[in-house]
C-alpha cells in the first residue's frame, strides 16, 4: 500500500533592499527546504510569509512597513526579519498581529520562528535536503558574501548599528561556496560585503587551507586572485579605496577579476568629506584613477554619490561636478541626502532645502548621463564579451558587458542572435549606444 505523505508548510518570501539582504533571503530559504519545508510563489499559498526589511533609510522603513502591511492584508500571518528588526517595537505597534520579529542576518531565530508558527508535520520523508543552496537570483550569477558589518562609524550611516562591525568569513569556507555555486552553473560571481576591502582585518589577514593542498590568506587581493582561477566572472562591489586596492589592478589586467570596481566616493568636496567622517584626499584618488587606467584601460569605476548633504555649499557640490568631469567615472548614482533616524548627520547644521537637494540632484544626473554617453559611444565599432541575461525565440537578447553588474548598470541589446540562453557568452560587435545603454550584434 502506497504511502501519502503529509503536505509540508508553504513559506512565502518578500525580500527587500540590497543584494546583501538578498543573500540572507536565500540563506533562511536555504535552510527552511532543508528542513522539509516548501515554498509559495504567492500570499495564498503560503501558511506563513516571511518579509526580509531594509532599514537603512527612512525610505526603505516606509517601503517595508507599506510590504508587512501588505503581507499581513494578503495573508495575515507574517514574521519579519531584516534591518528593521532593530525598530521591533515600531513594527509591532503598527502591526501588532506580526508573529515574530528578527534581526539582519539571525539566521536561527527566523527559522525558530517558522518552525513554530508553522510546524513541520511529523514525517520522516519530508526532511530532504536540497543538493545546492536555493537561489533567488537567475542561476548564471550569484552574490558571494564575503563579510558582515562594517568598522566606519561614517556620520550618515546606521548600517553599523543594524549590523554589527566587521566579521568575517574564513576564505577557505568562501571558496568552497563559490566551487559549488560555479558546479551548479554560476558565470558570474558578485562578491558583496559592507566593506569588501576591509575582508580578513577581523581575521589579521590570517591564512587558511585549501582543500587541494596550499593555503590562503584572508585578504582581498589572495581571495580575488583564488576566485579568479574558477573559470567564472568575478565582479567586486562596495570596495573602498585603501591602498591595498591597487594591487588588484592587475589581477584585471591579467582577466581573473572582471575590470570593475565599485567604490563609494559619496563626495568629493574635503568639506562636506570631513562632515561625512569619510576621507577627504580627493586629489591622490585622481591619481590613482589614472595610475588603475594605465595598468586596466577597460576599467569600470562605478560611484554614488550624496548631494544635499548638511552644510553643503554651492561651491561644495561645484566642486563635486568639476571632479567628476576630471574623474570621469562611468556609472554614477546618486541619492539626495535623507535623515536617518540614529545617524549623527541629523545633529549636524547647515540644513539642505528640498528645493535645492532637488536642484543638485537633477544637475549631478545631467553631468553623469553626458559623461556616460560619451564614453559608450566610444565603444561603437568595438568587439566585446558579453553575459546573456534574457533571450527570446524571435532572435532578440539582452546581456551586460564586463562594464555592467546586474540591476544597477546598463545593457546590452542584441539583434539577430537566436539560439542563445541565459549564462551563455558571446562575442558582440557593438552598433549604437544611448546614455546607458549599447546595441549589438553577435559576431562569430
Amino acid at each position: 500500500m502506497a504511502t501519502i505523505l503529509p503536505s509540508p508548510p508553504k513559506v512565502g518570501m518578500v525580500s527587500l533592499g540590497c543584494p546583501k539582504n538578498l543573500v540572507d533571503s536565500e540563506r533562511i530559504l536555504t535552510k527552511l527546504r532543508a528542513d522539509g519545508y516548501a515554498m509559495s510563489a504567492d500570499y495564498a499559498g503560503a501558511d506563513v510569509v516571511l518579509v526580509n526589511t531594509c532599514g537603512f533609510l527612512d525610505s526603505a522603513k516606509e517601503e517595508s512597513l507599506e510590504a508587512i502591511g501588505e503581507a499581513i492584508a494578503e495573508n495575515g500571518r507574517v514574521i519579519v526579519t531584516g534591518c528593521m528588526g532593530k525598530e521591533a517595537e515600531v513594527i509591532r505597534t503598527r502591526f501588532p498581529g506580526v508573529l515574530a520579529v528578527t534581526g539582519a542576518h539571525q539566521y536561527e531565530e527566523v527559522v525558530g520562528a517558522v518552525h513554530e508558527a508553522a510546524p513541520m508535520p511529523p514525517s520522516a520523508f519530508l526532511d530532504l535536503v536540497p543538493a545546492t543552496e536555493l537561489k533567488l537570483t537567475p542561476r548564471h550569477y550569484s552574490y558571494l558574501k564575503i563579510s558582515e558589518g562594517c568598522n566606519h562609524r561614517c556620520s550618515f550611516c546606521i548600517i553599523p548599528a543594524l549590523r554589527g562591525d566587521l566579521v568575517s568569513r574564513r576564505p577557505d569556507a568562501i571558496l568552497r561556496e563559490a566551487e559549488k555555486l560555479v558546479a551548479a552553473g554560476t558565470r558570474e560571481l558578485l562578491v558583496i560585503s559592507q566593506d569588501t576591502s576591509a575582508y580578513g582585518l577581523d581575521l589579521r589577514h590570517a591564512s587558511y587551507p585549501l582543500k587541494g593542498g596550499g593555503e590562503v590568506r584572508a585578504h582581498m587581493t589572495d581571495l580575488s586572485r583564488e576566485l579568479g582561477k574558477l573559470g567564472a566572472w568575478v565582479r567586486l562591489h562596495y570596495v573602498y579605496p585603501y591602498p591595498h586596492v591597487d594591487h588588484v589592478i592587475p589581477l584585471m589586467a591579467e582577466g581573473l577579476v572582471l575590470p570593475y570596481l565599485d567604490i563609494p566616493f559619496q563626495h568629493a568636496a574635503p568639506a562636506v568629506l570631513k562632515r561625512m567622517k569619510r576621507p577627504a584626499n580627493d586629489a591622490k584618488v585622481l591619481e590613482r584613477l589614472r595610475n588603475w587606467r594605465s595598468i586596466a584601460p577597460d576599467i569600470t569605476i562605478r560611484s554614488t554619490f550624496v548631494v544635499g548633504f548638511p552644510g553643503e555649499t554651492e561651491a561644495d557640490f561645484q566642486y563635486l561636478l568639476d571632479w567628476l568631469d576630471e574623474a570621469q567615472l562611468d556609472r554614477v548614482g546618486a541619492f539626495r541626502f535623507e535623515p536617518v533616524e540614529g545617524a549623527a548627520a541629523n545633529d549636524l547644521d547647515g540644513a539642505v532645502s528640498e528645493e535645492v537637494k532637488e536642484e543638485r540632484y537633477a544637475r549631478i544626473m545631467e553631468k553623469t548621463a553626458a559623461i556616460s554617453a560619451a564614453k559608450l559611444e566610444a565603444k561603437i565599432g568595438r568587439v566585446l564579451d558579453v553575459i546573456i541575461d534574457e533571450a527570446d525565440e524571435d532572435g532578440g537578447a539582452t546581456g551586460r558587458s564586463k562594464a555592467d553588474a546586474p540591476e544597477i548598470d546598463g545593457q546590452v541589446f542584441l539583434r539577430d542572435a537566436p539560439g542563445l540562453k541565459p549564462g551563455d557568452f558571446v562575442r558582440v560587435e557593438i552598433e549604437d549606444a544611448d546614455e546607458h545603454d549599447l546595441y549589438g550584434v553577435p559576431v562569430a
